[in-house]
Formats: C-alpha cells, structure tokens, sequence
C-alpha cells in the first residue's frame, strides 16, 4: 500500500505556463487560430503534462495486460477463458492487432500475465506478475481480496516506473481476458451508480438473449457484493479484474511521472475510473483515444468528462484504439514543434492578429 499512497502523493497538476505558452504558440503558427481543432487540444494539454512549451514524443510504449475472470462460469461469453493465453500466445508471436498498429506507430509493447488462468512458456517479452490464476465468480463473491486488489494496481505502478526508466514519453493501455466487459461494466456500475442495462454490451458478440443473461449476471454480481462506490479499491476487489488493477496502476504511475497515458477502450476505461475515483487529478493526464462500439463506453467516458479522439465502432481490445491515439497525438506534437509561426514564414496574420 505505500507504493500506492506514496504515487497518488506524486500526482500534481499540469503545468499552466508550459500550456499558456503552447497555447500561444499554437495561435501564432501559419494556420486560423484553432484550424487543427482537437490536435491543438492535445498538443497543450500534453504541453502541460510534460511542463514543457514544446513538449516531446519519442519513447512510446504499449502495455497490454491480460487476466482470466471467474465469471466466464457463468457463460457470459462465446469464447472459453483458455483463449486468454491462446491470444497472449499469439501477441508474444506478434500477430495480433495490437503489434501491427504499435508497429506502424513505432511504440514498443510490453505484455503482463496479470492473472491468466494457466502458465504460458517463459518469453523475454512477457512480464509475469501474476496475482493469481484468474478471478472468482463475481456472483458467488469477491473477484479477489482487497489485499489482491492493491497487489495488482502496484504492479502496475512498478511496470510503468521500470518502462519511464527506459525512457518514455507516451504510453497507451490496452488489455487482453475472457470475461473482461462483464468486470468492467460491473465496476463502471458500481463507481457510477448506473443500472446494469445502462452499462452492459454484447462484448464478443452476443445475442440478444445472452446479452439479458448478461445484465442478470451483473445485476446479481452486484447483490451480491454490495461494493461501496465511495472505495475504489473494494470496488476492484469485489467486482473487477487483476488486469483492471494493473492499468490502475500503470494510470497513476504515469501521471505522477508526467507522463501522458491514452487509454484503449472499455476495460482501459473502468481502470481509468478506478483511478480518477482514487486520484480525480489523474484525469488531467488521460487522452482517450476513441470511443469503442462497446455499449456504456460512450456513458463512461462522458461520466468521467474525457473527450474520445476518434469513433471507428472498434471493440477489439488490446490496446488497438490506444496506438492510433498514440499517433494522434505524436501528430498533434509535431504540428506545435514543427509548423513555422507567421513572423519566420513572413506571412501576414490577418484574422489571426490581435
């Protein structure tokens, strides 16, 4: 727990001179004041993160946790919990969404057992931090202890301070685990106060009676927990995930290293909840990426007043949507660093002069 407290002492707010003075400089660069419209957004409110007018994107990284849930016994899903390491597997083999669009946005990945439900051969690009073998069945109790719960979020804390020693700049969220949507749209509920209907969708591709069969589950997940919104770390613990607690964390580490995190979808955003519950100033380094086809992850990104990127019905995971978030705001840097301003392209201002 003193990893933990001692990160959430570590998180300030940004810097308002480096973001005055990126905002000013956006103003002066040859284009109408605002034209780039949520690139400037971006390229300042990463400013402000990094305390520099010109901040810098070079080191970026992926982290991708994985876990097994308990409630797959409930059937939840289509797909059986051993295709959490089936798919692990297939990341570490580099054929997954994930590495070809971190590929194509030049971020290295960092992959972590977290939780899955067996063991998976030993491989230089997977960390194993495993908090158990998967979760309970949220419907018969607790997801894990809350002893598990701060486990896994310092985990997360230790992963993000290993990679910034390595030097990082950006780092994206994504995820991996059977069972995932129904954890987080069961702690999405919990923190929220929300209806089950509210924050429940189809995940893998339900049908329309196993997505009621799914609402029920959550409905009684939480009867039968009773967790307390105003504690986010019980909250973890009754209804949520090892990997849920380890993007927790890799959320607060970053943002008490001035480090800007954009989050994937659904499962990256109950983790963002988590952490804005148990540090609101979090938010302030959070870029969401886009907004996934996943049902209640538009309500939750509105809950927690972020402003998704871009809208492309993904719903894959995996930190797919956060790599393209990466390049969106490599791109929004790099217009602030590297566009000319009027007075050094000798162009009038018009509209734009004071």
């Amino acid at each position: 727990m003193e990893l933990l407290t001692k990160t959430i002492e570590n998180i300030k707010p940004p810097d308002e001179k480096a973001m005055a003075e990126a905002r000013a400089r956006q103003d002066q660069l040859t284009k109408p004041a605002g034209s780039l419209g949520r690139l400037e957004e971006v390229s300042i409110k990463i400013a402000g993160i990094q305390g520099k007018a010109k901040p810098v994107i070079k080191d970026k990284a992926m982290i991708t946790m994985a876990a097994d849930h308990g409630v797959v016994d409930e059937k939840v899903g289509n797909w059986p919990r051993e295709v959490t390491a089936q798919m692990v597997e297939n990341f570490l083999r580099g054929g997954a969404g994930i590495n070809v669009l971190a590929r194509q946005v030049g971020a290295r990945i960092v992959f972590v057992d977290m939780g899955i439900a067996s063991d998976l051969q030993p491989d230089k690009q997977l960390i194993v931090k495993k908090i158990d073998y998967g979760t309970k069945n949220i419907c018969l109790g607790p997801a894990m202890t809350v002893e598990q719960a701060v486990k896994a979020v310092e985990s997360g804390i230790d992963i993000l301070n290993a990679e910034s020693e390595k030097g990082l700049d950006i780092v994206g969220t994504g995820d991996m685990g059977i069972g995932n949507t129904t954890a987080s749209s069961a702690v999405f509920a919990a923190l929220s106060g929300k209806m089950a209907v509210e924050v429940t969708g189809r995940g893998t591709g339900l049908s329309d009676e196993q997505l009621a069969h799914k609402i029920d589950v959550i409905k009684r997940a939480l009867a039968v927990n009773k967790p307390n919104p105003s504690q986010p770390l019980e909250v973890l613990a009754k209804v949520g995930g090892f990997e849920i607690g380890g993007l927790t964390g890799v959320m607060l580490g970053a943002a008490a290293r001035h480090i800007p995190v954009v989050i994937d979808g659904f499962i990256s955003g109950a983790a963002a909840l988590i952490a804005v519950t148990l540090a609101p100033q979090v938010k302030d380094y959070i870029i969401a990426a886009h907004v996934s086809a996943e049902a209640g992850h538009a309500a939750m990104l509105n809950y927690m007043g972020l402003k998704p990127l871009l809208s492309l019905d993904m719903r894959l995971g995996e930190g797919t949507g956060a790599a393209l978030g990466i390049f969106l705001a490599e791109a929004a840097v790099r217009t602030l660093n590297e566009m000319a301003t009027f007075a050094e392209a000798a162009v009038d201002e018009g509209g734009n002069a004071k």
